[in-house]
Formats: C-alpha cells, sequence, structure tokens
C-alpha cells in the first residue's frame, strides 16, 4: 500500500496502515529528517530479521532503534551518562544517531547487537506522528545493502517492492545526509560516523569527545 501524505484524509489513512503493519510484524518506509527509513516492531520477534532480510543484510548489522522522546530512550538503555543527556538536549530531535549500553531486560530483537543500542529521535512530524503511535520502531535506510539511499518513498518502493506492507511519501527528503554517530559506551564519547550533526558543534556540548581516528 502507498499512501501520499502530503494529502490530509491520505496522511492519516496511511498512518492508520503502518500502525496496523507494524503491529503485526510487517515492514514500513517512512520519511525521517535524513533518507527515508526501512521501519519495524524493535520488539516483536521477527520483524527486525524481516528488515534485514529485505535490504539484504545479516545480522552482524542491526538497525538503529527510533523514539519519540527522550523518555523512550531511558527505557532502552542501561545508564544514561551525562553526555547522552547533554547530546540529546542539543541535537535531538536530529540527526545524530547515540549509542549505548542496552537494558539486558528490554527484550530488543534486532540482530547481533553485542549488548548496545544505537537509538535516534528524528525530526520529521510524520516520523514521530508514527513513533507516538507504534513506540519504538527498529529503523534502517530504505534501500538495498550497497545501493543509493532512498530519498522518496517512490525511490525506496523500486527498490525494496512487495517486501514492504506500507510507503508512506511525503516528498523528498529535506536533508539526504546521514545522521552523525557517536559511541557513548567507553570511557569517553567517540565519534563513529561523521554525518548531519558536524564534530564541531558536538565538541562544544561535549568537548571530551573523541573523533573516530583518535586514541583516548
Amino acid at each position: 500500500m502507498f499512501f501520499d501524505c502530503g494529502r490530509p484524509d491520505d496522511r492519516e489513512r496511511g498512518l492508520a496502515a503502518a500502525v496496523t503493519a507494524v503491529r503485526d510484524g510487517e515492514l514500513v518506509v517512512l520519511p525521517t529528517d535524513t533518507v527515508y527509513g526501512l521501519g519495524a516492531d524493535a520488539f516483536a520477534p521477527g520483524a527486525a530479521q524481516r528488515l534485514l532480510d529485505a535490504k539484504g543484510r545479516g545480522r552482524h548489522m542491526p538497525p538503529p532503534v527510533l523514539v519519540d522522546s527522550w523518555t523512550a530512550l531511558g527505557r532502552l538503555a542501561l545508564t544514561l551518562p551525562d553526555s547522552a543527556r547533554d547530546l540529546a538536549d542539543a541535537f535531538w530531535p536530529g540527526a545524530l544517531t547515540l549509542v549505548l549500553r542496552h537494558d539486558p531486560a528490554v527484550p530488543l530483537d534486532l540482530g547481533d547487537f553485542g549488548g548496545t543500542v544505537a537509538v535516534r529521535m528524528p525530526q520529521h512530524p510524520l516520523a514521530l506522528e508514527l513513533l507516538r503511535r507504534t513506540g519504538p520502531m527498529a529503523v534502517s535506510s530504505a534501500n538495498l545493502t550497497g545501493q543509493p539511499s532512498a530519498t522518496t518513498a517512490a525511490q525506496a518502493r523500486d527498490q525494496l517492492g512487495a517486501a514492504v506492507r506500507v510507503y508512506l511519501e511525503a516528498g523528498p527528503a529535506p536533508d539526504p545526509v546521514p545522521s552523525t554517530i557517536v559511541d557513548l559506551t567507553g570511557e569517553r564519547p567517540r565519534m563513529l560516523r561523521a554525518g548531519a550533526v558536524p564534530l564541531e558543534k558536538l565538541g562544544d556540548v561535549v568537548p571530551a569527545l573523541l573523533r573516530p581516528d583518535e586514541v583516548s
């Protein structure tokens, strides 16, 4: 099912269909503030595996989790260092992904994620509305592994086809630069991937931040 969410009626019908799909363990394509995402229930057994299979990706590359609030982040992480709070206050909602220790009491089914979880709060209003209705979702870029990231739902459909139950089209991605990733599981925060939030701005908030190539 494909919905043009620029039309009010289609937007509401699309959101309702996407919520049903997520609750059924199926896949949806949704807009974010970076590129379009391929999403699934972060907790439903087998849902994230469907996502990985659709992309042609192994379990050693688990998807990050999108949340709609700081409170949802607190439910997923074992601990929240001060640096996590500071970065989230400064850049969420937005294109910053935080890697934290996963709380083993929370039954995520993302793949072989080694006790950590990557979490982001997107800025796109349609994504946030969907997350408010579904709860945290496992979301990766909506493309086949090795192929260009989709900047519209139509582009995602060209690559993923019938593997996805619901496509939510909301126009071209406003800023098709991937999120910056910061690892907060070590003694000092470390940038893992450069992206939409530059190193300089991160350093203003967390001066102890390490560059990807820097030794602590």
